[in-house]
């Protein structure tokens, strides 16, 4: 009994070490595989209890795991769309072949890292038929609200290659110095003109005209002028009118003192601006707040328009998009405008190395891994997005090779074992003889 035990003892040991060489094959064939995670097999002994004065040989078992929790180390790339999550978390995937079949939700997989670019139709696919997921964005920019602990509102990242895009203008800040010596009397009292360029809902160049008119009092200084604003897009016609009044005291001298609405929208005191009616729809224009000198002044004797700012765009084409470290997805034109238009989320469980693996570096949840929750990049337990990166795989191969030689000795050692005790059995079977 004690010698057979001790030949099944050997075969276990065997079959312990091949598993544990298999292990160390694949993390050595994967070793500059992107994203791949080291298998490991740990021996565990079997106690087989005898009586007291016999022993008997229980051997070894082998469990394999596959380390999905350690990372390797990220590379840098060239690619904007080549992505890796720097932390934890995992990003959300889908197979290429289920956008023909699934209707609503996709089946969903996870990776740590992946090289997306645009296929024939936009969706951001790796070559091995991985489609990035993410939350779509409103046509202004903003992310909904979408449940965290499902994948139902996960879409496949899709870019228009060949997408124009414009940037209406919403609003613009105007700060203008006029001059003091024009609201003097007897002076010749000359308007002021101002032409500032603006984009309409379509992409078309507009103009917003500003004239600044003094009022020319018989003694002393006015101090005040007439800012009209006229739009190009509706014929030229005035969409406001107002009467600024500038402070004169030693303290405040040449900042507004009030605004008075004659035509328009009403002046906002708490914003310093006035918002007008374009063809388009509301612009805001800032003019400056009561008594501040960054706003809009009246000071010495030249009108100088010292800042003008506003935003939108002209109609541009999509040259690139790129992902920030918060999961958004970028559309950038070469205009220099750039529009939300995803949110990748980074996917978290309990349990990492509970998940299932599959083929191309991809994970499924298990009920070993504990549920998932789907986190904004950054927060929670969640690492950051990188782009332009990729991570290497997490294999040592300096610690494989170690592992091989060991695990070489220890087969070579139980194939030892199961030749002696086949000797001591041959022996025993001589004693008949």
């Amino acid at each position: 009994m004690t010698i057979s035990s001790s030949l099944n003892a050997g075969v276990a040991g065997l079959n312990a070490n091949a598993a544990k060489l298999a292990t160390i094959s694949d993390n050595i064939a994967n070793s500059s595989t992107y994203g791949y995670k080291r298998s490991d097999a740990d021996f565990n002994s079997l106690v087989i209890n005898g009586s007291s004065r016999t022993y008997t040989a229980g051997g070894v078992t082998a469990t394999t795991q596959r380390l999905i929790d350690e990372r390797g180390p990220l590379i840098s790339s060239t690619n904007p769309t080549d992505l890796s999550v720097s932390g934890r978390g995992m990003l959300p995937v889908t197979e290429s072949v289920a956008l023909a079949t699934a209707t609503g939700d996709y089946p969903m997989m996870l990776v740590t890292t992946g090289s997306f670019r645009a296929d024939a139709e936009g969706i951001l696919t790796t070559q091995s038929g991985l489609v990035l997921m993410g939350w779509p964005a409103d046509s202004d920019g903003a992310v909904p609200t979408f449940p965290r602990d499902t994948s139902a509102g996960l879409e496949p990242v899709q870019v228009n290659v060949n997408q124009f895009s414009g940037d209406p203008t919403t609003a613009m800040t105007l700060s203008v110095n006029l001059p003091a010596t024009e609201t003097a009397a007897g002076s010749i009292g000359d308007t002021q003109d101002l032409s500032i360029e603006y984009f309409g809902n379509l992409g078309t160049s507009e103009t917003l005209s500003v004239s600044f008119v003094p009022t020319i009092p018989a003694t002393g200084s006015s101090n005040e002028w007439t800012m009209t604003i006229s739009d190009s897009a509706s014929a030229g016609a005035v969409i406001g009118e107002y009467t600024l009044t500038f402070d004169d005291s030693q303290a405040l001298g040449g900042t507004l003192a009030s605004v008075a609405t004659v035509s328009g929208g009403t002046y906002d005191p708490l914003t310093g601006s006035v918002t007008v009616a374009v063809d388009g729809g509301p612009l805001q224009v800032t003019i400056g707040e009561i008594a501040d000198p960054s706003g809009m002044t009246q000071l010495s004797n030249s009108f100088a328009p010292v800042s003008l700012e506003k935003n939108g765009s002209p109609v541009g084409n999509l040259t690139t998009v790129e992902v920030d470290e918060n999961g958004y997805v970028y559309a950038i034109y070469d205009t220099g405008f750039t529009r939300t238009i995803y949110q990748v989320p980074l996917i978290d469980v309990p349990n990492p190395n509970g998940l299932i693996s599959l083929d191309n570096q991809t994970y499924q949840v298990s009920p070993q891994s504990g549920s998932f929750f789907l986190w904004d990049a950054g927060d929670g337990p969640t690492g950051a997005v990188a782009g332009f990166t990729r991570e290497e795989s997490a294999t040592d191969v300096a610690n494989e090779l170690t592992q091989l030689i060991q695990t070489q000795r220890a087969y070579s050692s139980n194939a030892k074992v199961i030749q002696t005790v086949d000797e001591m059995l041959q022996e025993t079977t001589n004693i008949k003889r």
